[in-house]
């Protein structure tokens, strides 16, 4: 029987005041038609090293505009920072940003995984109920992608 492959994934958010976790969402993903194509151009470029795979910027926004297939963008990104990256398990790939006091405050509501700290393709995107970062809140944000 032959074996088919899918992405999936899903976003935890949690919003901290200090030590104090104040507010936590956790929702699913779209996987961008851009962000298959870069998997699909990082294996063919395995032979070359995975020096090229740098699926590992998280941003953050402000527009709860649905999740689509054909974003390549936030609606309206507030801040982006270098994710921490792992392997977990069970064909799971981890990424996780730290969002600190005075970085995209506001009603946060987008999530998205980028291969660059600015522009670059953004492999998925999730919008998720409001959680309002002050300025002197942490707002960490994980996201899994799940291949199956």
């Amino acid at each position: 029987m032959a074996k088919s492959a899918k992405l999936t994934g899903r976003w935890f958010i949690r919003l901290y005041s200090g030590e104090e976790l104040k507010e936590e969402v956790s929702g699913k993903n779209v996987i961008t038609d851009n962000g298959l194509e870069f998997l699909a151009s990082f294996l063919s470029s395995a032979v070359a090293g995975a020096s090229t795979f740098d699926m590992d910027h998280i941003a953050i926004g402000t527009d709860s505009t649905a999740e689509a297939s054909t974003d390549t963008s936030l609606g309206i990104e507030t801040a982006r920072n270098t994710a921490t990256v792992s392997y977990v398990s069970n064909a799971i790939y981890r990424a996780t940003a730290t969002f600190t006091s005075g970085q995209g405050t506001g009603a946060i509501v987008e999530y998205g995984l980028f291969s660059s700290g600015t522009g670059g393709t953004m492999l998925s995107r999730d919008t998720e109920a409001v959680i309002n970062k002050g300025a002197n809140d942490t707002l960490e944000v994980t996201t899994e992608i799940t291949l199956s």
